[in-house]
């Protein structure tokens, strides 16, 4: 275990039907293989110790001691190996013949899952064969030799760490998982985490696709790591073709996939701990696992897995893919969906609040930066939406001693091209005249200096809205919010925020979404040049006509902070995890200068909760947001020593 991360694998040998020995050594070849490749669990397809397409041998005696025989020195060959084999094999107890997952861990049998239900329809006709076993049946025993006790059968077990809770594994059969209410269900109502799946899925035209669907939201619904081990290459061909089509999914999210008739084993790193977060977060599962499942059914047989598994990061490299911007679909096509979804979002959160206090004006102080320009755009599609003139949105720019030529000029031509009202309003004798009224020297250029000038251009939007009997459209983002970079009762207050729940990293995206989107040259080219402006509030003067105060040279970069943001508020994961996934994430930063950035996250996260104790309203759009009133509740005098305690042990 390293950072609640555990490694599984999906394989699927070469198979030669009804020839046991050697496919017993197709399969201890891939358990060492998994095992070197750093995994803590393989599964192997349905039926892998015979192969899945013996038909009527399945029922010779001959066959199934042969079975028997071979599960039994797999057992022995892998015992030095620690790593929990799942494979499967015709098991007789009693009366009826059963289609079985056999768990393995250091020599032993742990235990023997029978397969619920059996296809009798189309291709199949395993109900011939073997007898379907019954959820609510008693967990027996079966012998299957001398040489090994007694294995505990029935489908209600649960593979249990014994030092780690968040990994509880349970095993289905193929078409367990195709039925209305798989088995899984109640496993991971048990409290199964991860799910094995032993299949022999035959390939028919668009199969793989609904397939895939069918794990992913099986997956997600369960809220669980599920492992698809499908029968491949070998099966008998007479009938049906077989994929191999190996699939590892996490709480929705394909982790690794295998080509069809590649044969190739799939890995993946689960991340247990996000598992174990997200049932806890999300509190509806627990209440769920009160009213339905009977964990008192379940037998729980102890394994010591997580203690022995291999490190990833360390000798092992690490099999999942980090999202550098966790906010931003890397694919370019679903990000445009996404930028279409979240303007949308914006737009119609703000129309609403026009319609229900029959607003026609809205007010936004327009900087030429990335968030007032993003904040005027989707005041326009709101405008559009309840089918009030533009002109009616009143654009006011606020030079003062920062304002540069480059943003004062982009402000004009963004209003102009967007058709909203333009007021030109420097404010810089106002603030002088304040300073002197407080004793402020205007050549001290701290704080007070700087949120001065902030606080009035404030005063001069809510007053213009009280004028035109309209509302002030806030411009800070999510990420603003986060840092508290904002200051208290200047920009940080508006009417409405539109942005609130926006990262700074998506806010690129977005603009750059209008500046492709938009018919005019004009106002792609303006929105092109304000993503290439430098994020700054200038507040202080600048540098030969340059903008000299960069917000990213004071707090840090933005995609870091909206990387530790994300899984700070989505899974509640500790600094170490974040500034591990964030080492693997590919961010060009290196290891000290993330660590530096991530202390002033969290120094700054908790020192500014006071600003967003009382911050406006604005719509929800992501899975992340820090409204009082919606997803994030913190006391504003919260103390962060452990977390900065914790911090700095990193190294």
């Amino acid at each position: 275990m390293n950072y609640g991360f555990f490694r599984a694998a999906a394989a699927s040998p070469v198979v030669a039907v009804a020839d046991c020995k050697t496919n017993a050594d197709h399969i201890i070849d891939s358990v060492r293989e998994a095992r070197t490749n750093g995994a803590s669990l393989i599964v192997f397809p349905e039926l892998s110790i015979t192969g899945y397409t013996c038909g009527d041998l399945f029922l010779q005696r001959s066959l199934q001691e042969a079975a028997v025989r071979e599960l039994e020195r797999i057992a022995h060959k892998t015992a030095v190996h620690h790593i929990l084999i799942a494979v499967g094999l015709p098991v007789a107890s009693g009366d009826a013949l059963y289609n079985c997952a056999a768990v393995l861990y250091r020599g032993k049998i742990l235990a023997l899952i029978p397969k619920s239900y059996i296809p009798n329809y189309g291709e199949f006709y395993e109900r011939r064969q073997f007898a379907p076993a019954r959820r609510t049946q008693k967990i027996s025993t079966v012998r299957l030799s001398d040489e090994f006790p007694a294995v505990p059968f029935g489908t209600n077990i649960l593979i249990c760490d014994k030092d780690n809770s968040d990994f509880v594994l349970a095993a289905e059969i193929c078409e367990d998982a195709w039925v209305t209410l798989p088995p899984s269900i109640y496993h991971t109502l048990a409290g199964a985490t991860v799910v094995a799946n032993l299949s022999a899925s035959n390939e028919i035209v668009g199969k793989a696709a609904y397939r895939r669907l069918l794990v992913k939201s099986h997956s997600a619904h369960t809220v669980s790591a599920y492992i698809y081990a499908d029968a491949g290459n070998g099966e008998s061909s007479q009938d049906m073709v077989f994929a191999s089509h190996n699939i590892i999914c996490e709480n929705g999210t394909i982790l690794a996939e295998s080509k069809l008739f590649s044969g190739s084993t799939v890995y993946a790193d689960i991340d247990l701990e996000r598992l174990a977060q997200e049932r806890r977060r999300t509190t509806s599962y627990a209440q769920s696992t009160e009213d339905t499942a009977s964990a008192d059914t379940y037998l729980k047989i102890s394994a010591d897995v997580c203690s022995h598994a291999k490190l990833p990061g360390r000798n092992v490299p690490f099999l999942r893919a980090v999202d550098p911007h966790p906010f931003v679909p890397s694919d370019t096509t679903e990000r445009t969906q996404r930028c279409e979804e979240v303007i949308s979002m914006q737009a119609e959160g703000l129309a609403k609040r026009l319609r229900h206090i029959r607003a026609k004006n809205a007010v936004i102080g327009l900087s030429g930066g990335l968030d007032s320009t993003l904040a005027l755009l989707v005041t326009c599609r709101a405008f559009d939406i309840c089918g009030i003139p533009k002109d009616g949105i009143h654009a006011v720019t606020m030079p003062c001693f920062g304002t540069t030529d480059r943003t004062y000029t982009n402000a004009c031509i963004l209003a102009k091209e967007t058709g909203a009202s333009l007021s030109e309003i420097h404010i810089a004798e106002s603030v002088r005249l304040h300073f002197r009224d407080i004793g402020q020297d205007e050549n001290v250029h701290d704080v007070t200096y700087e949120n001065g000038q902030a606080r009035e251009r404030t005063q001069v939007l809510m007053d213009i809205a009280n004028k035109t009997n309209g509302i002030v459209i806030g411009t800070g983002d999510l990420s603003e919010l986060a840092l508290g970079w904002c200051t208290y009762n200047g920009d940080h207050m508006s009417m409405y925020g539109v942005n609130s729940s926006i990262p700074k990293t998506l806010v690129r995206y977005l603009v750059g979404w209008f500046a492709e989107e938009t018919d005019s040259a004009e106002l792609s080219r303006v929105l092109t040049d304000i993503l290439a402006t430098p994020v700054s509030p200038e507040l202080l003067p600048p540098s030969e006509g340059v903008i000299s105060q960069k917000t990213e040279d004071i707090v840090g970069p933005y995609e870091l902070h909206d990387f530790y943001l994300y899984y700070l508020l989505r899974f509640g994961f500790s600094p170490e995890k974040i500034l591990f996934l964030a080492d693997n994430a590919g961010l060009p930063y290196t290891h000290e200068f993330k660590l530096r950035w991530l202390r002033t996250f969290y120094k700054r996260f908790f020192s500014q909760q006071f600003k967003r104790s009382c911050m406006p309203d604005g719509a929800k759009v992501g899975s992340v947001n820090l409204s009082p009133r919606g997803d994030w509740r913190m006391p504003s005098d919260a103390c962060a020593a452990v977390w900065l305690n914790e911090i700095d042990k990193l190294r």
